[in-house]
C-alpha cells in the first residue's frame, strides 16, 4: 500500500451517513469506541434510537438535497457513507436511484470539494456475480448491470461502479461489500432481520432451498475500520461470514430458542405464484409493502454464497461464526417488543 494512503480511526472527525440505521449505527459506535469525533447526518423522518446516548454532532439532511450535507461535510477528515435506501420492492423506483445512485454521486463531489482524505463506502455483496452451482463469488466473479434482479440490487450496483470509478481516478474511496448482517439494533428490520422476527412469530411453516451469508453486524462495523486503514483506493472488499442454507439459519434460531424448525421446502414455482398474488394483493390492492417480493423470490434460485478472501488478505478481517449473533438479534427483538 503507498505510503499515507490509509487512514487512522482515532484523533479524525468521521462524517457518517445511515447512521441510525442498522449497519451504520455500528459503524459510529465503533468509530467513536476507538476515538473519532463523529458528525452524523440524518433525515428529517429518522428514528434515532440507535444513536441514543451516542456523543456526537448530528446534522438533518438527506441524501436526494445535497445542500443539506453540501457544508456539513467541511473539515472532516473521512467520510463514511453506509446510508442507502434498502427496500426489495418500492412503489417509486426513481426515488430509491435518487438515493443510492445519486445521492452517492453528490456524496463524493462534496468530499472532493472538501478536501476529505478518505471515503469509505458501503456497497452490497447483493452487486457480486453469484454462480448458479452454488461455488462461493469473489470480488472478481463476472457480473454486469443485466445480472441485477430488482431496484434496489440494480441502484446499489450503479452506485458502487460511482465509487469504484471516484477511487480509481485521484480519489480515495474505498468500498465495502457486507454480506446480510445479523445482531441487535435491527429496528426496521431489514429483510434478514425479518427472517428472526417471522421465525420467533413462528410464521415459517416452510422454508425454500436457497442460501445466504450471513455476518455478525459489530464484526462487519469493525470490518468498515479496517477498510479505512488498510484497504487499497478503488478497490472492494466482501466482509462476509458464514455460507449457510436457508433451512440451516433456522435450525440454528431452533437450537437457539427451542422453537420448531420448519420441515416442508416450498417448490421454487410454489414460492414464485405466491409472491405474484402477494404483491398484487398487498402492492397494487391495499397499497402496502408485501411480504413476500417477486424479486426476493428471484433472487433465491441462487444461494448468495461468498469469499472473504480478499478482505482477510489485504484488511486482516478473520471469519466469526454467527451463531452468537443469532443469539443477540433474538435477544433484542423479543426484548423490543417485534416477538
Amino acid at each position: 500500500m503507498p505510503s499515507g494512503s490509509a487512514e487512522c480511526a482515532t484523533r479524525m472527525l468521521a462524517f457518517v451517513t445511515g447512521a441510525t440505521g442498522f449497519v451504520g449505527s455500528h459503524v459510529a459506535r465503533v468509530l467513536k469506541e476507538q476515538g473519532a469525533e463523529l458528525r452524523l447526518l440524518l433525515r428529517p423522518s429518522s428514528n434515532p434510537e440507535n444513536i441514543d446516548g451516542l456523543q456526537a454532532e448530528r446534522v438533518v439532511g438527506d441524501l436526494r438535497d445535497p445542500c443539506s450535507f453540501e457544508k456539513a461535510i467541511s473539515g472532516c477528515q473521512t467520510v463514511f457513507h453506509v446510508a442507502a435506501d434498502y427496500r426489495l420492492w418500492v412503489r417509486d423506483p426513481d426515488q430509491m436511484y435518487r438515493s443510492n445512485v445519486e445521492g452517492t454521486r453528490a456524496l463524493l463531489a462534496a468530499a472532493r470539494n472538501h478536501g476529505v482524505r478518505r471515503v469509505v463506502y458501503t456497497s452490497s455483496v447483493a452487486t457480486m456475480g453469484f454462480r448458479s452451482d452454488g461455488l462461493p463469488a469473489d470480488e472478481e466473479s463476472p457480473v454486469a448491470l443485466g445480472d441485477m434482479i430488482g431496484h434496489y440490487k440494480r441502484s446499489k450496483f450503479l452506485a458502487e461502479q460511482v465509487a469504484i470509478t471516484a477511487g480509481q481516478s485521484g480519489m480515495n474511496v474505498v468500498v465495502v461489500n457486507p454480506t446480510t448482517p445479523v445482531g441487535e439494533n435491527d429496528i426496521k428490520p431489514t429483510p434478514t432481520g425479518r427472517i428472526v422476527v417471522d421465525f420467533l412469530k413462528k410464521k415459517f411453516p416452510a422454508y425454500v432451498d436457497t442460501g445466504l451469508n450471513l455476518v455478525d453486524v459489530d464484526t462487519c462495523a469493525r470490518g468498515h475500520v479496517a477498510a479505512l486503514e488498510r484497504g487499497r483506493s478503488g478497490q472492494r472488499y466482501i466482509l462476509a461470514g458464514e455460507n449457510l442454507t436457508l433451512k440451516t439459519i433456522l435450525d440454528r434460531l431452533a437450537h437457539i430458542t427451542g422453537l420448531p424448525s420448519p420441515k416442508i421446502r416450498v417448490p421454487y414455482g410454489v414460492a414464485f405464484g405466491a409472491a405474484i398474488i402477494d404483491e398484487i394483493v398487498m402492492g397494487r390492492i391495499l397499497k402496502r409493502e408485501p411480504r413476500a417480493t417477486i424479486d426476493a423470490v428471484r433472487m433465491g434460485r441462487k444461494k448468495m454464497f461468498v469469499t472473504s478472501g480478499k478482505a482477510e488478505r489485504e484488511l486482516g478481517w478473520r471469519v466469526v461464526p454467527v451463531d452468537y449473533a443469532l443469539a443477540r438479534a433474538v435477544d433484542w427483538f423479543r426484548a423490543h417488543g417485534y416477538a
